[in-house]
């Protein structure tokens, strides 16, 4: 199993999608093991953008994750990463297939809904960024044997 963070950007909270993003999750079967609303420091917004500070759009992306509360979550399941990274949909709204998040909800280009880490190594210092330690929790799910075979002694 896997975790991912997954971040509901400013837009889709304003525009009030987030309970519609969440059950998306959720109904494929993902669990949400930390969810948090809160507003993004400029420094954390810094710390998490570092490796595009040399972009052109990172002045604009700092400001607009800085500008409304976000919703951020770890996700976990088996291969969780690639699954909400295609839950997600390609980058800009207008580009994005429909059936996906973005494809789904957005048209804009620079307004694209959400962020999900894009590696396991990514994920991992994404989810320190935002969740202290406990924050992300360690549960069975009652159901977990209808959304996994396990009869192989490991999630398929």
């Amino acid at each position: 199993m896997e975790t991912t963070l997954i971040i509901l950007k400013p837009d889709a909270v304003q525009r009030g999608l987030m309970g519609r993003i969440i059950s998306r999750f959720e109904d494929k079967g993902l669990q949400i093991v930390g969810c948090k609303l809160m507003q993004i420091s400029q420094d954390l917004a810094a710390q998490h953008y570092k490796d595009h500070a040399s972009k052109p759009f990172y002045a604009g992306l700092v400001r607009f994750m800085t500008s409304s509360p976000v919703l951020v979550m770890a996700i976990r399941g088996n291969g969780a990463i690639a699954i909400c990274r295609g839950m997600m949909g390609a980058t800009f709204g207008s580009k994005a297939a429909g059936g996906t998040i973005r494809g789904d909800f957005g048209v804009s280009n620079s307004f694209n809904l959400i962020h999900g880490s894009d590696g396991p190594e990514a994920a991992t210092r994404e989810l320190s960024l935002f969740f202290k330690s406990g924050e992300v929790l360690d549960f069975q799910r009652a159901g977990e044997a209808w959304i996994y075979d396990m009869s192989g002694g490991k999630p398929e």
